[in-house]
């Protein structure tokens, strides 16, 4: 065969011509010491704080400590299979979760990874889990009401669009079923629901969703899962997770609601973390930045301004006090950070007072400026007597002749605490709360007998629905009571507690 040189030379000049030099640079490490969730790696030198790093056997840790010789990486999965002498490669990306519509509906864990067995989310958008806070320009004032559709915190203790209202008190009193009820009543207010469970049972979480789906609410609820079994660091990102998913609704001016339930479990199990990592620990062995930690969590809770489309999250923590101990280190810290907290009590709850409500200690900061006019006219007055009668209560216990004005005041009382009482998954309709608050408040109750003061409100609210409908729609489009609504309100409230004294 001969060989032609000049062919040769051609395919030699044209590979020439056409070659390409790419070289591909990766930053590698590798594992010095792997356990409990926590992996140290040499090598990291150009490594960035909360990136993402791979390990060979598909998992992904996030770097948190930065040190002289090493790297602190946290597990964002199983350490089955990783070794020591492990080669561990950069991604040169921050921890992101996937956001956009795709998510509504669905049950996902803490890295935004479907765990409904719905199939694949088809998300387009990813963002980084932390992500700095609206500035204050950007803001405008919280002055729409997020209604909860629970007599006791409309009236009282009332929650805004944008605002941070903490929910704390004992185990077993009622925080999860307040934010799932709060949820329930977001049905056809175009707001978005968002619901972080840290550190839970998976059998609770389960539950939860079977009550959501049940009353339709998944349809514009997201749940963010980071259960009990699974590694601290997941249980760490969980609420920042669920805090970008809502950011990226609240970017498009629609209205979120994001419920992390709860922050003390996810204190914990940060400061399992920390302890791990080897950082030095601080009051009650938590770290010394244990407040930045919910700070700036909660401080991504905002109503942006008009400019910005107007958009809102509205956060709803919750926190567990061990004893009613709410001067603790975590309940304290939190506790300065929100716009105001709604106190469960363990007597109430064991007295049959639901939802559990203190009204002495809780408090909204942002006050009436999240509630309709028409509930202000209402509540103010409520707040007064409710107040008095708890103290009034506490002298009456000691015996004594009462006075006719004391015994009036103490019937009144008592009613209200009967009104304000409600079932779970039975949130109120505003108009609704306000005509019978209206009733308790102006004493057009104080015939009926309290233990059938449920029974009377039940048919109350069924005859406003149908012969009164133009009362609930006035105080629906007008958002308050003006002269001839509330002369149709007397007039009606004075027949239907005739006819039922009649009737019993």
């Amino acid at each position: 065969m001969e060989l032609r040189l000049e062919e040769i030379s051609k395919i030699i000049r044209s590979q020439i011509k056409h070659y390409e030099s790419t070289v591909e640079h990766d930053e590698t490490g590798s594992v010095v010491l792997v356990g409990d969730g926590i992996a140290r790696v040499s090598g990291l030198d150009k490594c960035e704080v909360n990136e993402l790093v791979e390990f060979p056997n598909g998992e992904y840790g996030m770097a948190l400590n930065l040190e002289e010789d090493t790297v602190a990486v946290v597990l964002l999965g199983s350490d089955v299979g990783i070794r020591e002498g492990d080669t561990v490669r950069r991604t040169g990306r921050v921890v992101s979760v996937p956001v956009g519509e795709a998510m509504i509906g669905r049950v996902v864990d803490a890295l935004g990874r479907p765990i409904d067995g719905k199939g694949d989310i088809v998300s387009e958008r990813y963002a980084p889990i932390e992500s700095p806070a609206p500035g204050i320009i950007q803001r405008q004032p919280v002055k729409e009401p997020l209604q909860t559709g629970i007599k006791a915190i409309d009236s009282m203790i009332p929650i805004g669009r944008g605002q941070r209202e903490l929910i704390i008190g004992d185990r077993q009193t009622g925080k999860t079923v307040l934010a799932a009820d709060t949820i329930i009543n977001q049905k056809g207010q175009d707001v978005i629901c968002i619901y972080v469970a840290i550190g839970q049972k998976r059998s609770t979480v389960a539950q939860l969703v079977n009550t959501l789906e049940s009353a339709g609410a998944m349809d514009y609820t997201i749940v963010v899962s980071a259960t009990a079994s699974e590694q601290a660091p997941l249980q760490y990102i969980a609420p920042y997770t669920g805090c970008t998913i809502g950011e990226y609704f609240m970017h498009q001016g629609k209205h979120v609601l994001v419920v992390y339930d709860d922050l003390s479990k996810h204190a914990v199990a940060y400061r399992a973390i920390s302890l791990l990592i080897r950082r030095p620990p601080g009051r009650e062995a938590y770290p010394g930045d244990v407040f930045y930690l919910h700070s700036r969590l909660l401080e991504r809770a905002a109503r942006l301004s008009d400019s910005l489309g107007g958009g809102s999250l509205t956060a709803l923590p919750i926190i567990e006090t061990q004893a009613g101990d709410v001067a603790a280190y975590i309940p304290t810290n939190v506790i300065s950070i929100t716009d105001g907290q709604i106190y469960l009590e363990t007597e109430l709850f064991h007295a049959g007072v639901m939802p559990a409500v203190n009204p002495g200690i809780s408090v909204s900061r942002v006050g009436g400026n999240a509630q309709i006019k028409a509930m202000k006219q209402v509540s103010g007055t409520l707040k007064l007597l409710y107040s008095q009668y708890r103290e009034l209560k506490g002298f009456a216990q000691f015996g004594g002749d009462l006075d006719k004005d004391t015994k009036e005041r103490l019937a009144q009382g008592e009613r209200i605490v009967e009104v304000l009482k409600q079932n779970r998954n039975t949130p109120l309709e505003v108009a609704q709360q306000v005509c019978i608050l209206y009733a308790v408040v102006n004493g057009f109750l104080s015939q009926i007998p309290v233990e059938q003061i449920r029974d009377f409100e039940d048919g109350l609210h069924k005859a406003l629905a149908n012969e009164g409908a133009g009362i609930l729609d006035a105080i629906r489009s007008t958002k308050k009571l003006d002269e001839s609504t509330e002369a149709q309100l007397k007039d009606f409230l004075t027949d239907a507690v005739a006819s039922y004294l009649d009737r019993h």
